[in-house]
């Protein structure tokens, strides 16, 4: 025991033998990933069932309300592959210590938070905090687990990390009937602080540290076009589409969207590794990504809304409301790897995006007045299978799709395509609900919800299509099957495989 807590003083370049899972450094490992991952999450995601609350309170209108969920996802989906370069150079212990000091300072400012636009500040350094976080957490487990122990830990931390997460809606909404929005952002405060605490006990690395080579074109371009795209998606309802802020910030940001990739390909060492993309299957694959997390993340946020607004659920209630969902996916997906490793990726992960339409296509129809049972249960189970069927074969298909030595960077783009999908995608539901001018969206929902989810089942439905045309129907065997997290669209392979391509 002393020799591993002597290990969590090392310098974040020392060469630190690799941990076993089944020591005081490894229990302590897997305690601070979990932690850290579930901070993330419920930062990202918890904060739907507050949305009501929030508006009540700070008297906040559609646009700004819009820009406390996506402020946060902005910034961790802009600044996720650049956070990942400050890992590689400064350790990924020391940044997932300042990401999560970013994170309490920023929660404590959103629960002080004295006006909308105050809150979407904070929801910004929080973002910001969370791109530190993300990819810093899952590659220091991986890195810092010996070889062999590896791909259990990784189970182990995506079980505990969606058991964690599952229950965090409750405990939010319970936190909002009983108490304040504000204690929602309070609650990661002890996530944060026990997660600090146990990162003493963590070695701080396993090898020597890689140059600092920072893309600030790329992050500018990433930062501007995803922030421009999605402030005229958010004005546009209530300012009007043609008005000049509107149309300067959307054509600003496709025209930084669609430079990141030229100017990405003229770079040494670019954020985003536009050569992966030259690999049809992987192209797909994360177009595939794009929409269905995307679709998951904006019909989670319309469940919630019209659970609470139009069901007469409350907060507690409509934070519950999914729980059947991720427990059929945590039934179902550890028995997806051998049937991956049996047909391949292609059928169960088009198949499985199908049955998550469905579950969206059944939760549309779900209207004042009826049952749990019936409005609510059945597309909950239907998302859940279809979840479980889904994101062990993209993750094993993505991996598969590139060359061993491009293995971290297909795992970032993979993970940085989930969060750029989740966010526009959530973006765009006041636009899906024609939810311009209104004061709350009660009256948008009543006469939209339907559509918008069924347009959220229109593009997974496009997701499985991708799937079932570009992705090879090949067997994968050996590490490609490894457990994958549900957090996240990918799960992060060995870290030193990515920097094999600069040696």
């Amino acid at each position: 025991m002393t020799a591993d807590l002597n290990a969590g003083t090392a310098g974040p370049g020392a060469a630190v033998a690799p941990v076993r899972l089944r020591t005081t450094a490894g229990t302590a490992l897997i305690a601070a990933t979990v932690l850290a991952s579930m901070v993330g999450f419920l930062d990202a995601y918890m904060i739907n069932v507050a949305v009501p609350a929030i508006g009540r309170d700070l008297h906040a209108s559609v646009g700004e309300l819009q820009w406390v969920l996506t402020g946060y996802l902005i910034t961790v989906a802009a600044l996720l592959l650049l956070a990942g370069a400050l890992a590689d150079r400064f350790g990924r212990r020391r940044v997932l210590v300042a990401g999560l000091l970013v994170m309490l300072v920023a929660s404590v400012c959103c629960a002080a938070a004295p006006t909308a636009p105050a809150l979407i500040a904070a929801r910004l350094v929080q973002g910001a905090g969370g791109a530190l976080v993300v990819p810093s957490s899952l590659a220091l487990l991986n890195g810092t687990l010996r070889a062999a122990d590896r791909a259990r830990g990784i189970g182990i931390w995506a079980g505990i990390s969606t058991l964690g997460t599952t229950v965090g809606p409750y405990g939010g909404g319970w936190l909002i009937d009983h108490a304040s929005w504000r204690w929602v952002f309070l609650l990661n405060l002890p996530l944060i602080a026990t997660a600090l605490w146990v990162l003493r006990h963590v070695p701080a690395g396993t090898g020597a540290l890689r140059p600092l080579s920072l893309d600030i074109v790329g992050a500018l371009l990433a930062v501007v076009g995803l922030g421009g795209v999605i402030y005229a998606l958010t004005a546009g309802p209530e300012s009007g589409w043609t008005t000049a802020p509107v149309v300067a910030s959307g054509v600003l940001g496709l025209v930084c969207s669609a430079a990141l990739a030229p100017v990405e390909r003229r770079l040494r060492r670019p954020m985003l590794p536009t050569s992966l993309f030259r690999s049809r299957p992987f192209t797909a694959i994360n177009a595939a990504t794009v929409l269905f997390y995307g679709a998951l993340a904006a019909a989670a946020y319309l469940v919630v809304l019209q659970c609470e607004l139009r069901l007469g659920y409350s907060a507690t209630a409509a934070g519950a409301a999914l729980i059947p969902e991720s427990a059929v996916f945590l039934l179902v997906s550890p028995l997806v790897g051998g049937l991956v490793a049996r047909v391949g990726t292609r059928w169960p992960m088009a198949v499985g995006i199908l049955v998550v339409a469905g579950g969206f296509c059944w939760l549309s129809a779900a209207g004042p007045g009826e049952p749990y049972a019936r409005a609510i249960l059945p597309g909950a189970v239907l998302w859940g299978l279809g979840i479980g069927l889904t994101v062990a074969p993209l993750t094993a298909g993505v991996l598969a799709a590139v060359d061993d030595g491009d293995l971290g960077e297909a795992a970032a783009v993979n993970d940085a395509a989930s969060r750029v999908g989740g966010v526009v995608l959530v973006a765009l539901v006041p636009v899906l609900l024609g939810a311009g001018g209104a004061h709350d969206l009660a009256g948008p929902l009543a006469a939209h919800y339907r559509f918008a989810m069924l347009v959220m089942a229109g593009l997974g439905a496009a997701g499985a299509v991708l799937a079932a045309v570009f992705v090879p129907s090949r067997r994968i065997t050996g590490r490609h099957t490894a457990p994958a997290p549900r957090l996240h669209a990918c799960a992060v392979p060995e870290p030193t495989t990515s920097a094999r391509r600069e040696q």
